[in-house]
């Protein structure tokens, strides 16, 4: 009781101390050693922690220390009648707040989702809690702003959990994953791709929405997230947005020309050109890479890619003089394609000519950097069209 009337008399500097000597004290104690370290009324020093904690935490105050001694309260297993008093008071509201503050320190942050994994974990009960409290929402945007990794890949964890063994609302985790793949944060793509990858057979039912930001994804110039990417989009396959997703590789393969910018029009024309291109080509060599993939896992993908007249597209692609990996990316999709199929052989050398045909043959994974002008514009004007798939017999449409 005197420690309770110290603290109600304290100011702020006087409180932070008896934080600190608390959390020394009594860090990685279970609830009966909390009970017999306040004469059995801790529960009266933690009502006062989380009123003195809703009141601050805006302003940033102590707010470190006082979300680490909640985690004493609340990290128990036998925690139960602790977790209800925080959770009676508005714990959960308190500290989805938290992340929604700008102003507030990243690490502060972290400490918050660390105690919503703890009050999560406690049952199925708990994370319908959080997601009434419009949690998926709070974390989301927390991931999708986050500076710093620790407190993306604790918000993603997270994330991850709140769609195991919540059937309620795992949809609802399910849509605002898609949601954050149009985030900015590189590690942040990286980290959705792979919570998505482990989320997708658990709702089992892929939702359409999911098309357009994925295959953006393809776009980005780091290729730990277009690794992620393309190994998500395998994963979909076979699922109801997989022939979405193979019109999507296939139409970028040969993209539609994009404007400069009103804003750069006094600018070099040739660098913004490049610049804003840069995006559109990167997604042409990511686009081809998949295709090379999924047709080498799949036959039957391999036949669905050709009646979408592929062989035209990777053609196209391969005369891109201005992005020698898109060159080199098709080359290597289309060799697959000519040495499984014989008419599809046919087809290209006739497209290329002898020369280039034997060449490319010989030295696919180089032929773009020995290609003239004329032989790079005759694969962009190519007509070829392979597109009927009969009984496992390829012929002309």
């Amino acid at each position: 009781m005197c420690f309770l009337h110290e603290w109600d008399q304290a100011n702020k500097t006087v409180r932070s101390r008896m934080l600190r000597d608390f959390l020394d004290k009594n860090e990685g104690k279970t609830c009966p050693e909390l009970e017999l370290e306040f004469a059995q009324v801790a529960s009266l020093f933690l009502s006062r922690l989380t009123a003195w904690l809703r009141l601050t935490y805006m302003f940033g105050t102590c707010l470190d220390l006082q979300l680490r001694a909640v985690g004493v309260f609340l990290s128990d297993s036998s925690n139960h009648q602790y977790m209800m008093e925080f959770l009676e008071v508005g714990g959960v509201l308190t500290l989805l707040e938290i992340l929604g503050q700008d102003k507030l320190k990243e690490e502060d942050k972290t400490e918050a989702l660390r105690l919503l994994q703890i009050i999560s974990n406690t049952g199925q009960k708990y994370k319908e809690l959080v997601c009434e409290s419009y949690g998926v929402k709070a974390v989301a945007e927390c991931l999708a702003k986050s500076e710093t990794e620790e407190t993306q890949e604790t918000a993603a964890a997270f994330l991850e959990s709140l769609a195991h063994g919540n059937p309620k609302y795992q949809n609802q985790v399910y849509k605002g994953l898609i949601a954050l793949l149009t985030c900015t944060s590189p590690r942040a793509q990286q980290l959705v791709l792979q919570i998505l990858r482990i989320v997708q057979p658990i709702v089992k039912s892929a939702h359409h929405s999911i098309v357009e930001p994925l295959l953006n994804l393809l776009r980005s110039p780091h290729l730990e997230v277009q690794h992620e990417a393309i190994e998500l989009i395998t994963e979909l396959m076979h699922s109801e947005v997989g022939q979405a997703l193979l019109r999507g590789l296939v139409a970028f393969l040969k993209p539609t020309k994009e404007r400069i910018p009103k804003h750069k029009i006094l600018e070099d024309q040739e660098m913004a050109k490049t610049t804003d291109s840069l995006p559109v080509l990167l997604q042409q060599a990511a686009s081809a890479k998949t295709i090379r993939i999924l047709a080498q896992r799949s036959e039957d993908v391999s036949k669905e890619l050709l009646s979408l007249r592929v062989i035209h597209h990777l053609l196209y692609a391969m005369g891109n003089q201005q992005h020698a990996d898109s060159q080199r990316q098709a080359s290597l999709a289309l060799e697959h394609f000519v040495r499984m199929y014989p008419v599809v052989e046919e087809h290209v050398r006739r497209a290329m000519g002898a020369a280039l045909f034997e060449s490319f043959m010989h030295n696919v994974d180089v032929l773009h950097l020995s290609m003239d002008d004329i032989q790079a514009d005759i694969l962009r004007s190519n007509k070829v069209n392979i597109s009927c798939v009969l009984e496992g017999e390829i012929s002309d449409d």
